[in-house]
């Protein structure tokens, strides 16, 4: 069987994650063959039946790239005898030879959660999201197999468009997560001495709330607590969030640590006091599955699909809420044994997230003659 990987949109962060986790596992079959278009910034792992394919067209830019998408790459499906065409993406722009069938994935959120549009100031941003909406709510029509990575976006979107057939498979916990309880803290950090929030400034993270619900907090947890923020920090939200700080008074105790090495998050994760998740737009929550891996105490949004993924190992509040922030973090603050409890939760929730399981579960569904199209 051959499978051509269209992820030329997986220039940074998750979607280059969950690609490098999937063929770090792609299965040792000679009669499996793997070809992929993808960005020259991902890194693959060397395998037999892996291969990467280049081309000279211009599909840095996005308009030239869906020229590509619709009028190059059909071509290539049928001259090479393509069987699946797979775009993680979630965009499905190619017309298909008969033989090749399509499988697509539900990964970005925004498009369909009505309250973080009305956020969006930037009217060009707004465009953008109209027409991810309806290209891929198209897509999810036309593809032979969804993959969803919530259940609770699955019924979402199954509620707003025929899906011939799906399939959820949630992502898993990289191994650099689940076993970094014996790394050091980051530079000037003591162990288990901080509250954790990592994300990136965007209005729909909740970080302005989370930063009053900290002020909120008595003299003496915040001068043995301090809360650090890490994540990208060069938006105008991150510029309101300092704002904020000043205003409240709260320089010195409120951090922020801005992006850092993905590689180097383990040691923030696993030596916080507790790990907090505020975000209210979410399709599957990779770092509140990170923070998982790292088996520090939680306090986490409310907001679906977060309770799918951490179940009973968290203290849920709402992330729209600085009282009730400020509340969930002085139950599990102020009391030793819900501490102790939820790193006992923590870590048994967190290891029902494998990347071996997703990506075996993912290369069975992409094989699966039951979506196969005979030529």
């Amino acid at each position: 069987m051959k499978v051509l990987i269209e992820a030329f949109s997986a220039r940074i962060g998750g979607g280059q994650t969950y690609l490098i986790n999937l063929l770090e596992r792609l299965p040792d079959d000679p009669s499996l063959q793997v070809y992929i278009y993808a960005p020259s910034s991902l890194a693959l792992p060397s395998r037999p039946n892996l291969f990467r394919k280049t081309t000279s067209w211009p599909v840095t830019n996005p308009i030239l790239r869906v020229f590509w998408q619709i009028f190059i790459l059909p071509w290539i499906l049928w001259r090479d005898e393509v069987d699946v065409l797979f775009c993680p993406g979630g965009l499905v722009m190619t017309p298909t030879p008969p033989r090749c069938r399509v499988v697509t994935m539900f990964r970005n959120m925004i498009p369909f959660d009505v309250r973080v549009r009305q956020d969006v100031t930037s009217y060009q941003q707004r465009i953008r999201n109209w027409l991810l909406y309806h290209i891929m709510l198209n897509s999810m029509r036309r593809a032979d197999l969804t993959i969803f990575i919530s259940e609770y976006c699955r019924a979402l979107l199954e509620r707003l468009t025929p899906i011939k057939s799906a399939e959820t498979i949630y992502h898993g916990i990289s191994p650099l997560f689940s076993e970094g309880a014996a790394l050091s803290p980051p530079l000037g950090l003591q162990p288990y001495s901080y509250l954790l929030y990592v994300s990136r400034f965007d209005v729909y993270k909740h970080h302005r709330q989370l930063v009053c619900a900290y002020a909120s907090l008595p003299d003496a947890l915040r001068m043995e607590l301090p809360l650090v923020l890490v994540g990208e920090a060069d938006s105008e939200e991150a510029d309101n969030v300092r704002k904020l700080i000043v205003e409240l008074q709260l320089d010195g105790q409120v951090r922020i640590e801005g992006g850092v090495a993905y590689e180097i998050l383990p040691r923030y994760y696993h030596n916080a006091a507790v790990n907090l998740f505020m975000s209210s737009c979410e399709n599957c929550p990779n770092i509140l599955l990170e923070a998982m891996g790292g088996g520090q105490p939680i306090v986490c949004s409310n907001v679906d699909p977060m309770p799918e993924f951490a179940g009973d190992a968290a203290i849920f509040v709402d992330p729209l809420s600085s009282e009730s922030i400020a509340l969930g973090l002085r139950r599990v603050l102020e009391s030793e044994a819900i501490q102790k409890d939820l790193v006992v939760r923590v870590k048994a929730r967190a290891s029902l997230y494998n990347w071996n399981e997703t990506a075996r579960r993912t290369w069975t569904v992409l094989q699966n003659k039951q979506w196969h199209k005979e030529a």
